[in-house]
Protein backbone atom coordinates (compact mmCIF):
# COMPACT_ATOMS: atom_id res chain seq x y z
CA UNK A 1 0.00 0.00 0.00
CA UNK A 2 1.41 3.36 -1.02
CA UNK A 3 2.06 5.71 1.89
CA UNK A 4 3.15 9.33 1.85
CA UNK A 5 5.45 9.23 4.84
CA UNK A 6 6.61 7.41 7.94
CA UNK A 7 4.15 6.07 10.49
CA UNK A 8 3.85 8.67 13.22
CA UNK A 9 7.53 8.93 13.96
CA UNK A 10 8.03 10.10 17.50
CA UNK A 11 4.36 9.82 18.39
CA UNK A 12 3.99 6.17 19.45
CA UNK A 13 3.55 5.85 23.24
CA UNK A 14 6.30 3.24 23.47
CA UNK A 15 7.92 0.53 21.40
CA UNK A 16 6.24 -0.95 18.34
CA UNK A 17 3.28 -3.12 19.27
CA UNK A 18 2.61 -1.42 22.61
CA UNK A 19 -0.68 0.04 21.37
CA UNK A 20 -1.99 -3.46 20.73
CA UNK A 21 -0.76 -4.63 24.14
CA UNK A 22 -2.78 -1.82 25.72
CA UNK A 23 -5.83 -2.75 23.61
CA UNK A 24 -5.66 -6.38 24.75
CA UNK A 25 -5.41 -5.25 28.37
CA UNK A 26 -8.36 -2.87 27.93
CA UNK A 27 -10.38 -5.63 26.25
CA UNK A 28 -9.70 -8.02 29.14
CA UNK A 29 -10.81 -5.47 31.70
CA UNK A 30 -13.96 -4.58 29.76
CA UNK A 31 -14.83 -8.26 29.24
CA UNK A 32 -14.72 -8.69 33.00
CA UNK A 33 -17.15 -5.80 33.55
CA UNK A 34 -19.61 -6.26 30.67
CA UNK A 35 -20.82 -9.81 30.11
CA UNK A 36 -22.78 -8.80 26.99
CA UNK A 37 -19.56 -7.73 25.25
CA UNK A 38 -17.42 -10.59 26.56
CA UNK A 39 -17.97 -13.03 23.63
CA UNK A 40 -17.26 -10.29 21.06
CA UNK A 41 -14.12 -9.07 22.84
CA UNK A 42 -12.87 -12.61 23.35
CA UNK A 43 -13.38 -13.67 19.74
CA UNK A 44 -12.18 -10.48 18.06
CA UNK A 45 -9.31 -9.32 20.30
CA UNK A 46 -8.41 -11.40 23.36
CA UNK A 47 -8.01 -14.71 21.50
CA UNK A 48 -6.66 -13.21 18.26
CA UNK A 49 -3.34 -14.73 17.30
CA UNK A 50 -1.81 -11.46 16.07
CA UNK A 51 -2.38 -7.72 15.93
CA UNK A 52 -3.31 -8.00 12.25
CA UNK A 53 -5.91 -10.65 13.08
CA UNK A 54 -7.49 -8.33 15.67
CA UNK A 55 -7.84 -5.58 13.06
CA UNK A 56 -9.19 -8.01 10.45
CA UNK A 57 -11.69 -9.44 12.94
CA UNK A 58 -13.13 -6.03 13.80
CA UNK A 59 -13.40 -4.79 10.22
CA UNK A 60 -14.90 -8.04 8.88
CA UNK A 61 -17.55 -8.08 11.59
CA UNK A 62 -18.58 -4.50 10.83
CA UNK A 63 -18.73 -4.99 7.07
CA UNK A 64 -20.47 -8.40 6.88
CA UNK A 65 -23.81 -6.90 5.88
CA UNK A 66 -23.81 -7.18 2.10
CA UNK A 67 -24.40 -10.83 1.36
CA UNK A 68 -20.73 -11.73 1.75
CA UNK A 69 -19.94 -13.97 4.70
CA UNK A 70 -17.78 -12.48 7.42
CA UNK A 71 -15.43 -15.46 7.04
CA UNK A 72 -14.80 -14.50 3.41
CA UNK A 73 -14.10 -10.89 4.34
CA UNK A 74 -11.87 -12.01 7.19
CA UNK A 75 -9.82 -14.20 4.86
CA UNK A 76 -9.45 -11.34 2.37
CA UNK A 77 -8.36 -8.87 5.06
CA UNK A 78 -5.90 -11.29 6.65
CA UNK A 79 -4.37 -12.04 3.26
CA UNK A 80 -3.89 -8.36 2.44
CA UNK A 81 -2.51 -7.52 5.88
CA UNK A 82 -0.06 -10.43 5.68
CA UNK A 83 1.28 -9.26 2.30
CA UNK A 84 1.29 -5.52 3.05
CA UNK A 85 3.25 -5.18 6.27
CA UNK A 86 3.19 -1.38 6.05
CA UNK A 87 -0.53 -1.21 6.85
CA UNK A 88 -0.42 -2.21 10.51
CA UNK A 89 2.13 0.45 11.60
CA UNK A 90 -0.09 3.06 9.94
CA UNK A 91 -3.07 1.66 11.82
CA UNK A 92 -1.18 1.95 15.10
CA UNK A 93 -0.26 5.55 14.30
CA UNK A 94 -3.92 6.30 13.53
CA UNK A 95 -4.96 4.80 16.88
CA UNK A 96 -2.48 7.06 18.67
CA UNK A 97 -3.71 10.08 16.68
CA UNK A 98 -7.34 9.49 17.62
CA UNK A 99 -6.54 8.74 21.26
CA UNK A 100 -4.42 11.89 21.70
CA UNK A 101 -6.47 14.37 19.63
CA UNK A 102 -10.08 13.44 20.41
CA UNK A 103 -11.12 14.16 24.01
CA UNK A 104 -14.15 11.87 23.54
CA UNK A 105 -11.86 8.90 22.88
CA UNK A 106 -10.78 7.65 26.29
CA UNK A 107 -9.11 4.36 25.28
CA UNK A 108 -7.46 2.74 22.25
CA UNK A 109 -10.05 -0.02 22.51
CA UNK A 110 -12.84 2.52 22.06
CA UNK A 111 -11.23 3.77 18.85
CA UNK A 112 -10.78 0.23 17.53
CA UNK A 113 -14.30 -0.95 18.31
CA UNK A 114 -16.54 2.07 17.95
CA UNK A 115 -15.22 4.92 15.79
CA UNK A 116 -16.51 4.69 12.23
CA UNK A 117 -14.02 7.23 10.90
CA UNK A 118 -11.21 4.95 12.07
CA UNK A 119 -12.96 1.89 10.61
CA UNK A 120 -13.43 3.63 7.24
CA UNK A 121 -9.78 4.64 7.10
CA UNK A 122 -8.48 1.15 7.87
CA UNK A 123 -10.83 -0.38 5.30
CA UNK A 124 -9.47 2.15 2.80
CA UNK A 125 -5.92 1.02 3.56
CA UNK A 126 -6.90 -2.53 2.57
CA UNK A 127 -8.85 -1.35 -0.50
CA UNK A 128 -5.89 0.79 -1.57
CA UNK A 129 -3.57 -2.21 -1.31
CA UNK A 130 -5.93 -4.19 -3.55
CA UNK A 131 -6.10 -1.27 -6.00
CA UNK A 132 -2.29 -1.08 -6.14
CA UNK A 133 -2.23 -4.78 -7.08
CA UNK A 134 -4.55 -4.17 -10.02
CA UNK A 135 -7.58 -5.74 -8.29
CA UNK A 136 -9.67 -2.67 -9.05
CA UNK A 137 -13.11 -4.31 -9.06
CA UNK A 138 -12.91 -5.71 -5.55
CA UNK A 139 -11.19 -2.53 -4.34
CA UNK A 140 -14.08 -0.43 -5.62
CA UNK A 141 -16.64 -2.87 -4.18
CA UNK A 142 -14.97 -2.74 -0.77
CA UNK A 143 -14.77 1.06 -0.83
CA UNK A 144 -18.45 1.33 -1.70
CA UNK A 145 -19.37 -1.12 1.07
CA UNK A 146 -17.32 0.87 3.58
CA UNK A 147 -19.10 4.06 2.49
CA UNK A 148 -22.52 2.45 2.97
CA UNK A 149 -21.61 1.11 6.42
CA UNK A 150 -19.39 3.84 7.87
CA UNK A 151 -20.18 7.03 5.92
CA UNK A 152 -16.89 8.31 4.42
CA UNK A 153 -16.65 7.93 0.63
CA UNK A 154 -12.96 7.35 -0.16
CA UNK A 155 -11.78 6.32 -3.62
CA UNK A 156 -9.42 3.33 -3.28
CA UNK A 157 -6.77 5.06 -5.38
CA UNK A 158 -6.45 7.99 -2.96
CA UNK A 159 -3.10 8.04 -1.17
CA UNK A 160 -3.33 8.55 2.59
CA UNK A 161 -0.41 8.69 5.02
CA UNK A 162 -0.31 7.73 8.69
CA UNK A 163 -1.27 9.37 11.99
CA UNK A 164 -4.60 10.41 10.47
CA UNK A 165 -7.79 11.25 12.35
CA UNK A 166 -11.22 11.35 10.70
CA UNK A 167 -13.24 12.92 13.51
CA UNK A 168 -16.77 11.44 13.32
CA UNK A 169 -16.18 10.47 9.67
CA UNK A 170 -19.72 11.28 8.53
CA UNK A 171 -19.93 12.88 5.11
CA UNK A 172 -16.20 12.84 4.28
CA UNK A 173 -15.53 12.54 0.53
CA UNK A 174 -12.02 11.94 -0.84
CA UNK A 175 -11.46 11.77 -4.59
CA UNK A 176 -9.38 9.43 -6.71
CA UNK A 177 -6.22 11.52 -7.12
CA UNK A 178 -6.25 13.10 -3.67
CA UNK A 179 -3.16 12.86 -1.47
CA UNK A 180 -3.19 13.21 2.32
CA UNK A 181 0.21 13.27 4.00
CA UNK A 182 1.02 12.26 7.59
CA UNK A 183 -0.42 13.78 10.78
CA UNK A 184 -3.60 15.26 9.29
CA UNK A 185 -6.95 15.74 11.06
CA UNK A 186 -10.21 15.96 9.08
CA UNK A 187 -13.60 16.67 10.61
CA UNK A 188 -17.05 15.67 9.39
CA UNK A 189 -18.56 16.64 6.01
CA UNK A 190 -15.23 17.57 4.42
CA UNK A 191 -14.87 17.17 0.65
CA UNK A 192 -11.55 16.74 -1.17
CA UNK A 193 -13.08 16.87 -4.63
CA UNK A 194 -12.68 17.90 -8.22
CA UNK A 195 -14.22 20.91 -9.90
CA UNK A 196 -16.32 18.76 -12.20
CA UNK A 197 -14.43 19.93 -15.29
CA UNK A 198 -11.01 18.40 -14.90
CA UNK A 199 -9.65 15.00 -15.90
CA UNK A 200 -6.48 13.24 -14.79
CA UNK A 201 -4.85 14.56 -11.61
CA UNK A 202 -7.77 16.64 -10.33
CA UNK A 203 -8.01 16.38 -6.54
CA UNK A 204 -6.36 18.21 -3.61
CA UNK A 205 -2.99 17.50 -2.04
CA UNK A 206 -3.10 17.89 1.75
CA UNK A 207 0.37 18.28 3.23
CA UNK A 208 1.76 17.30 6.63
CA UNK A 209 0.12 18.51 9.83
CA UNK A 210 -2.97 20.12 8.29
CA UNK A 211 -6.35 20.38 10.05
CA UNK A 212 -9.52 20.69 7.96
CA UNK A 213 -12.59 21.96 9.81
CA UNK A 214 -16.12 20.59 9.57
CA UNK A 215 -17.93 21.17 6.30
CA UNK A 216 -14.93 22.56 4.42
CA UNK A 217 -14.74 21.92 0.67
CA UNK A 218 -11.37 21.83 -1.09
CA UNK A 219 -11.79 21.56 -4.85
CA UNK A 220 -9.37 20.85 -7.67
CA UNK A 221 -5.73 19.88 -7.99
CA UNK A 222 -4.53 22.39 -5.43
CA UNK A 223 -2.20 22.12 -2.46
CA UNK A 224 -2.93 22.89 1.18
CA UNK A 225 0.52 23.65 2.56
CA UNK A 226 2.05 21.94 5.56
CA UNK A 227 0.80 22.87 9.05
CA UNK A 228 -2.05 25.01 7.77
CA UNK A 229 -5.69 25.08 8.85
CA UNK A 230 -8.87 25.28 6.80
CA UNK A 231 -11.66 26.80 8.88
CA UNK A 232 -15.06 25.12 9.14
CA UNK A 233 -17.41 25.80 6.25
CA UNK A 234 -14.74 27.25 3.97
CA UNK A 235 -14.59 26.64 0.22
CA UNK A 236 -11.00 26.43 -1.02
CA UNK A 237 -10.37 26.79 -4.76
CA UNK A 238 -6.83 28.22 -4.71
CA UNK A 239 -3.58 26.85 -3.21
CA UNK A 240 -3.07 27.44 0.50
CA UNK A 241 0.44 28.45 1.68
CA UNK A 242 2.10 26.58 4.56
CA UNK A 243 1.65 27.75 8.17
CA UNK A 244 -1.56 29.73 7.81
CA UNK A 245 -5.30 29.66 8.41
CA UNK A 246 -7.73 30.17 5.55
CA UNK A 247 -11.43 30.89 5.96
CA UNK A 248 -14.43 32.03 3.97
CA UNK A 249 -16.19 31.45 0.65
CA UNK A 250 -13.95 31.55 -1.28
CA UNK A 251 -11.28 30.98 1.36
CA UNK A 252 -8.57 33.57 1.93
CA UNK A 253 -5.64 33.74 4.36
CA UNK A 254 -6.77 35.20 7.68
CA UNK A 255 -3.84 34.32 9.94
CA UNK A 256 -0.17 33.31 9.78
CA UNK A 257 0.93 30.63 12.28
CA UNK A 258 4.03 30.21 14.41
CA UNK A 259 6.54 27.84 12.84
CA UNK A 260 6.07 25.29 15.63
CA UNK A 261 2.25 25.18 15.49
CA UNK A 262 0.71 21.87 14.34
CA UNK A 263 -3.03 22.42 13.74
CA UNK A 264 -3.75 18.70 13.30
CA UNK A 265 -2.55 18.05 16.85
CA UNK A 266 -3.88 21.12 18.67
CA UNK A 267 -7.33 20.81 17.03
CA UNK A 268 -7.91 24.48 17.79
CA UNK A 269 -11.05 25.55 15.89
CA UNK A 270 -10.53 29.28 16.45
CA UNK A 271 -9.76 31.42 13.42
Amino acid sequence: MAQTGSAAAGHSPAASGSVWDVIRHEAGELAGRETTLRPLLTAQIIEARSDAESLANVLAARLAVAGVASDSLLALFQDVLARHAEILPSTEADLVAVRTRDPACTTYLHALLNLKGFHALQTHRIAHALWSEGRTEIAMWLSNLASLVFGPDIHPAARIGSSIMFDHGSGIVIGETAVIEDEVSILQNVTLGGTGKETGDRHPKIRHGVMIGAGAKILGNIEVGAFSKVAAGSVVVKPVPPHCTVAGVPATVVRIHRADEIPAETMDQNI
